[in-house]
């Protein structure tokens, strides 16, 4: 199982405050960025997925900015497995900039939920058979 993936994001005009710093929500998005491109580096794709039946949403989400991150910087989002999953999965990320300095750390949990009836189910097999080693 590929252990991490890192995938770079310029900060856009738009994604920031006054001040010229991201606002806060838009780590939302750079974590999802990450997240689906890890996704898909392990030959999973969002859409197969849904079209599956199977759907992701974000049931916990943690992000700890220690560094802002301002308009043009190059960011190196960095996304990291926590564990198999079972009905959730987990997911934890290191925000960097071009310097080298920590943005954020940040942590997401999904949940595998059945498209049809709304229920939680455990991972599927076509994606946990992609995650083990």
């Amino acid at each position: 199982m590929k252990k991490y993936h890192e995938i770079k994001v310029r900060v856009r005009y738009a994604e920031t405050d006054q001040m010229g710093v991201v606002y806060h929500g838009n780590y939302v998005e750079y974590l999802e960025i990450g997240r689906v491109e890890w996704l898909r580096s392990m030959g999973i794709s969002y859409r197969e997925m849904e079209e599956n039946g199977t759907i992701l949403p974000i049931i916990s989400l943690k992000v700890d900015y220690k560094k802002p991150a301002k308009y043009d910087d190059v960011l190196t989002v960095k996304t990291m497995l926590s564990g198999k999953p079972s009905i959730k999965i987990i997911f934890n990320y290191e925000i960097t900039n071009e310097k080298g300095d920590l943005i954020a750390i940040a942590s997401t949990t999904l949940a595998f939920i059945d498209k049809k009836s709304g229920k939680p189910m455990k991972c599927p097999e076509i994606i946990s058979d992609k995650l083990t080693d």
